[in-house]
C-alpha cells in the first residue's frame, strides 16, 4: 500500500524541506499539513496551542490511539547542497534576520505521519477505534507540545490510550533504534546574568569585572558532574552561550550566560539545578559583586517508555520488519517534550528512533572507525536520503498504531 502514495508523499517532504518554518512561525507548515488530512477524511483543527494541528478519525468502538509529529525548523543555514536546499531566512524572536533549515528531520516526521494518515484512512476495515493525529510546533523551543495541552488539547479532543512517536536519527535507512525506560533526558536552561561594575580596562581596580566572574562561574560549574553527581548517574552541564562587552578597553557592567543541564532522574536534575545556582551565587560573592539573576527557561520533561506498551509496540516492529532491522539503543542525551502528552493524558509513551542515512555511506564509516564524521541532527549539512527513509517512517507509525487497535497488520510491502 506505500505504493498507493506514489510520488506525491515525496514531493510533499521535499515541499516541506524547502520552505521551513521556525519555531511558533510554522503558519504555512500547518496549512500544507491541514490541507493533506482534509483530503483523507479527517477532522481537523489548526491553531491549536498556537500553530499546532490536530486530526481526527473515529473508526467505531475500540481504543484512542494518538500519533505524534512536529515540523518546526532551526536558525541553521542549509550546506546540504541538494536541489531542494532551503534559501529561506526569517526574523526570530530578538529580532534578529537568521537563515532557517530543517536540520533535525521535523519535516520528515510530519511527512510520514501524513503518510500514515493516508493509509490508516484508507484501510478502515482493518482496525476499530480512533486516531488522534498530532502535528506539533515549537519542539525546538521544549513549549509546542505544553502549549496544545493548555490550549485544551484533551479536553476539546478525545483523550488517549497510548501516545507513539518517532525521530529521524544517524542510522542507517531502514533501521529502527528502540529501548525502553529512560529514552531521552530531561532538559533545562538557565539565563543567567552576571552584575559587575563597569569602568575603563586601564583601571581594573576600579571595576567588579564581570568577565572574570563569568571565567570562574564556567570553569567551577564543570565541577557539578565530575565531583557532585554519583558516578552511576548520568548528567550533562554545558555552558553555550556567555556575552559580554563591546570593546576590547572597556570593562562591562554585566556579563550573560547561557547554561544548559540534562539529567535522567527527578533526584540528580534538582540536584544539578541546586547547584548551578549555588555556584552562580556564590562566585559573585566572592568577586563582591552583587547578586546575580537567575532564570530558569525552556524545560523539557525525562522521556520514558513505558515498559509494557514499548515492548507490545516493539514485538510488533519485530514481526513486521524483522530482528534485523531493530537496533537496540542506550538513552540519548538529547531532549524531547512528547512525554508532557502522555504526563497530561495519563497515557503511556513509546517513542523511537529510525535512520536517514545512506546504508552504504554509513557502513563506510563505520569501517573507518566510526560515524563522527557523519552530518547529525542540527548539521548544516543533514540531510537524509528520502528513500527508504520516507517509507520506512510511515510503515512505522501504521504498524505501531495498528498495533494497539486490536485488528491484523496492514500489508504495506
Amino acid at each position: 500500500m506505500l505504493d498507493q502514495l506514489g510520488d506525491e508523499l515525496g514531493d510533499f517532504y521535499r515541499d516541506l524541506h524547502r520552505n521551513p518554518e521556525l519555531s511558533l512561525q510554522e503558519h504555512r507548515t500547518a496549512g500544507r499539513v491541514a490541507e493533506k488530512l482534509r483530503a483523507q477524511g479527517f477532522e481537523v483543527s489548526d491553531h491549536v496551542g498556537g500553530t499546532g494541528v490536530v486530526g481526527l478519525l473515529r473508526n467505531g468502538d475500540g481504543p484512542v490511539v494518538m500519533l505524534r509529529a512536529d515540523f518546526d525548523a532551526l536558525p541553521v543555514e542549509e550546506k546540504t547542497g541538494l536541489p531542494y536546499a532551503s534559501s529561506v531566512r526569517a526574523v526570530d524572536p530578538q529580532g534578529h534576520e537568521v537563515p532557517v533549515m530543517h536540520a533535525c528531520g521535523h519535516d520528515m516526521h510530519a511527512a510520514c505521519l501524513v503518510g500514515a494518515a493516508a493509509l490508516l484512512a484508507r484501510s478502515t476495515d482493518l482496525w476499530a477505534g480512533t486516531l488522534l493525529l498530532v502535528f506539533q510546533p515549537a519542539e525546538e523551543l521544549a513549549c509546542g507540545a505544553r502549549n496544545m495541552v493548555e490550549d485544551g488539547l484533551f479536553e476539546r479532543f478525545p483523550v488517549p490510550d497510548i501516545v507513539l512517536g518517532q525521530h529521524l536519527a544517524p542510522l542507517p535507512a531502514g533501521v529502527i533504534g528502540h529501548s525502553t525506560g529512560p529514552v531521552m533526558a530531561a532538559s533545562d536552561s538557565a539565563h543567567v546574568v552576571l552584575h559587575g561594575r563597569g569602568g575603563h580596562g586601564s583601571r581594573p581596580e576600579a571595576t567588579i569585572d564581570p568577565v572574570l566572574l563569568g571565567a570562574h562561574v564556567v570553569t567551577r560549574l564543570q565541577g557539578i558532574v565530575a565531583r557532585e553527581v554519583p558516578p552511576a548517574e548520568t548528567a550533562v552541564v554545558t555552558v553555550g552561550r556567555f556575552q559580554a562587552g563591546a570593546k576590547d578597553n572597556v570593562i562591562p557592567d554585566t556579563a550573560e550566560l547561557g547554561i544548559n543541564l540534562r539529567a535522567y532522574s527527578a533526584e540528580v536534575r534538582t540536584q544539578v539545578m541546586t547547584a548551578i545556582e549555588r555556584i552562580v551565587r556564590a562566585e559573585a560573592a566572592a568577586s563582591g559583586a552583587p547578586e546575580p539573576d537567575v532564570e530558569w527557561g525552556t524545560s523539557a520533561p525525562l522521556l520514558v517508555n513505558d515498559p509494557d506498551a514499548a515492548s507490545a509496540t516493539f514485538a510488533a516492529f519485530t514481526e513486521e520488519f524483522g530482528e534485523q532491522r531493530l537496533m537496540p539503543l542506550p538513552p540519548v542525551a538529547a531532549s524531547e517534550d512528547v512525554g508532557v502528552f502522555g504526563e497530561a493524558a495519563d497515557a503511556p509513551t513509546v517513542y523511537w528512533f529510525w535512520g536517514g542515512l545512506d546504508p552504504e555511506v554509513f557502513a563506510s564509516a563505520m569501517a573507518a572507525g566510526g560515524i563522527d564524521s557523519l552530518p547529525s541532527n542540527h548539521s548544516p549539512h543533514f540531510a537524509p536520503v528520502v528513500e527508504p527513509t520516507l517509507g520506512t517512517g510511515v510503515q512505522a507509525l501504521v504498524v505501531a498504531a495498528l498495533a494497539w487497535l486490536g485488528k491484523p497488520a496492514v500489508p504495506l510491502a
